[in-house]
């Protein structure tokens, strides 16, 4: 690979969050420096439906080699970076005592269609982590259920419904962070499971998602000890590899999560945590918080790592590949004539509706 390739290919494996309701300098300077995959929107870039529709026209005008993923945390609850007017969805929990697939698909569309209106490809939705334990507020009401069987199926539905969309669908937080007590945003939560309990629990979510052609999953930020004693699931090669990649087939975008959440910001430099994720197999890193000096730091730190062997090429031209594919699927030639829902769809009333019948079951 060439420097050019190498810088080319770095710039691929990230996803950056920016300040402000429009593309910054900063922003433009590391699109221009590397070839970004794409960007995170929170609530500090939104202010209304149709400046979020020329926010996304103006990121997505900066593409080079590949179309640039616009993407959100937009779950329904209280993960939403987009509120009224946008439709104020339920917590994935109604639609768990619903146990109706068919509403879970028809939210999905509904949601797809509004992500879609305003020019966001890329949703870092479901949560597919099995509430097992009463104490994790940090997933709490965010997951369908406590059981496995059914987060698979209603997880199964919202990905058919974003991505029928054209919305590609994230499910997360591998391999699993329903069973923890401890806030990733905070600490480093640790899964005291073994393999066994593993493989029957928390990774049927995982495994019906990959089954559903799911986009993209996110790792989480928590210690397996039964797996990996040392590394949290998204620095682990054991997990993401033999687990992940091989006992689950999966052969799609693998995310990491945020990487400047404490669970890993309190042990890691950004710089040494990016390296990290992607040694582990993460195709995509989330660089959200962090500032531009921080998130160009981390890029030149793959670059290097990538020099210097640390990296091996041949594993960063295959994430390559795995998002060229990604964003043929949903940023390509066909994705771009399929009809782009008019901005009007944001908070229609079919969607209230639909947001209506699931608050039935709160």
């Amino acid at each position: 690979m060439t420097l050019r390739d190498i810088r080319r290919h770095v710039g691929q494996l990230a996803v950056a969050g920016f300040d402000g309701h429009a593309v910054p300098a900063d922003l433009k300077a590391l699109v221009r420096e590397f070839d970004l995959a794409g960007v995170i929107l929170f609530a500090r870039n939104v202010a209304a439906p149709d400046q979020v529709a020329e926010l996304a026209a103006e990121v997505s005008s900066l593409a080079r080699d590949l179309p640039l993923w616009v993407s959100v945390d937009q779950e329904g609850g209280r993960v939403a970076r987009m509120r009224r007017p946008f439709t104020e969805w339920p917590p994935m929990a109604t639609l768990g005592r619903s146990g109706d697939e068919r509403l879970a698909e028809r939210f999905a569309r509904a949601l797809g269609a509004e992500l879609r209106a305003v020019g966001v490809t890329l949703d870092f939705a479901p949560v597919l982590d099995v509430h097992t334990n009463p104490a994790n507020t940090a997933i709490g009401d965010r997951a369908f259920a406590d059981r496995a069987d059914t987060v698979a199926r209603l997880g199964r539905a919202v990905i058919r419904g974003l991505q029928s969309s054209g919305v590609a669908a994230c499910g997360k937080h591998f391999p699993g962070h329903g069973d923890t007590a401890a806030d990733s945003h905070e600490d480093l939560p640790v899964v005291e499971q073994p393999p066994d309990r593993l493989r029957a629990l928390e990774l049927e979510p995982f495994r019906a998602a990959v089954a559903e052609g799911v986009a993209a999953i996110m790792t989480a930020h928590v210690l397996v000890p039964a797996i990996d004693a040392e590394r949290p699931a998204t620095l682990s090669p054991a997990i993401i590899g033999p687990w992940l990649r091989g006992e689950l087939g999966y052969d799609g975008l693998v995310v990491s999560d945020d990487l400047g959440m404490k669970a890993i910001s309190r042990r890691y430099s950004l710089a040494e945590a990016a390296v990290g994720a992607v040694a582990a197999g993460c195709d995509l890193v989330l660089l959200c918080n962090s500032t531009y000096d921080e998130q160009a730091g981390a890029l030149e730190a793959l670059v290097r790592a990538v020099e210097d062997g640390t990296l091996r090429p041949a594993a960063i031209e295959a994430s390559f590949a795995r998002q060229r594919a990604a964003k043929a699927r949903f940023l390509g030639p066909a994705a771009r004539k399929a009809p782009v829902p008019p901005v009007a769809v944001v908070g229609c009333d079919e969607h209230q509706a639909i947001a209506r019948e699931m608050g039935e079951f709160r």
